[in-house]
């Protein structure tokens, strides 16, 4: 026996499933404070649309900071690791020569190659990462079937409440967006 919570399935009156709530805002200050007043509501599976940068809406929306950072510092180290490593093997172990005199060792003409092997490892962590904890490319979201919502890269601001969150409902999330000044509240179909 499962303790799990059943996931409820909204649809609407046509039979249509339901993805979301969706609600479109004026300015980027009134998309903030909605966003603030959706993350304090104790949502967790929303997002924010904007055609520009809106300053300080991840701290609005509460998201932690990104990992990739991280991430990619490692695997470029690593990559630098890797080419002088490499290096090494070639002119130490694989084939041995004295060139100039220099021991098998000497790191210092291994420099360019080195740094060249953390740049490449590190730009090709930063796309992948990015792509993967952005879950790019996405073919298809629900959203995109929105005549209002194609909009978004134009002039318009909108938040969208997912019916996946485990405190979703339709009708407390569409009060919450009309109470944080939403206009234009409509359902979004699967």
């Amino acid at each position: 026996m499962s303790n799990k919570r059943s996931k409820t399935i909204y649809k609407t009156p046509q039979g249509a499933v339901v993805y979301g709530v969706v609600a479109e805002f004026d300015t980027p200050a009134s998309l903030s404070r909605a966003a603030e007043k959706v993350r304090d509501a104790g949502y967790t599976k929303w997002d924010v649309y904007s055609p520009f940068p809106v300053h300080g809406i991840e701290e609005a929306m509460g998201l932690p900071a990104t990992k990739l950072p991280l991430l990619t510092g490692l695997v470029g180290l690593c990559g630098a690791g890797i080419g002088l490593i490499f290096q090494w093997w070639v002119t130490a172990v694989a084939y041995p020569m004295v060139v100039q005199g220099k021991p098998f060792f000497a790191w210092e003409p291994w420099t360019p190659v080195t740094f060249e092997f953390g740049v490449l490892f590190t730009a090709f962590c930063s796309l992948l990462g990015m792509l993967a904890f952005n879950k790019l490319p996405m073919w298809y979201h629900p959203l995109m079937k929105k005549e209002r919502f194609l909009r978004v890269s134009d002039d318009r601001l909108v938040i969208c409440i997912e019916t996946s969150d485990p405190k979703f409902n339709i009708d407390s999330a569409r009060n919450l967006l009309e109470n944080a000044g939403g206009r234009h509240i409509d359902l979004v179909e699967e």
